[in-house]
């Protein structure tokens, strides 16, 4: 079993409470925008990391992070990037991935809105945490924790924090 934390869209920021978070959790995945390579340095003194860039990310993110990652974990298929759109609304570049590899999951970040949804017509679990960052229109800080037992994917909860 691995106990997952998923932020995105920290945009250089990072305090106690994710931190804290982090250190809890097996793997820290990043959807991408990180704003800096601090961040990143940070968490995975802490835990394995797995992440994309973003849009904002400099050479020094784009030098140890891909623009898209497939990978598994446990017995779970994973896809992730930082700009994909959602179920029903994915661009053409991971519409073709997803049909490709067929994840159980696909992560996206950019939005900085939450969203948990089950993609019925491609058959995986559509994951974008918002954004943990103090950067954008979001009002809420938000990160996802969530475990991964075998193919079970399960104690999803949702991390809320004021901006």
């Amino acid at each position: 079993m691995k106990r997952i934390l998923l932020l995105s869209d920290t945009h250089g920021y990072l305090d106690e409470r994710i931190l804290s978070r982090a250190a809890e959790h097996d793997q820290i995945w990043h959807a991408g925008d990180w704003g800096s390579i601090g961040v990143f340095e940070k968490l995975s003194e802490l835990r394995p990391v797995r992440g994309v860039y973003g849009n904002i990310d400099g050479q020094d993110i784009r030098a140890c992070c891909p623009k898209e990652l497939s990978f598994s974990c446990e017995g779970v298929q994973v896809y992730m990037t930082h700009i994909c759109g959602y179920p029903e609304h994915y661009n053409a570049q991971a519409k073709m991935r997803i049909l490709q590899e067929r994840p159980q999951i696909v992560v996206a970040g950019h939005s900085h809105i939450l969203k948990v949804m089950y993609d019925k017509k491609l058959a995986h679990l559509h994951l974008n945490p918002g954004a943990a960052g103090k950067h954008g229109f979001h009002r809420i800080r938000t990160m996802l924790s969530f475990e991964i037992d075998g193919n079970d994917i399960r104690n999803m909860n949702v991390l809320e924090y004021p901006k």
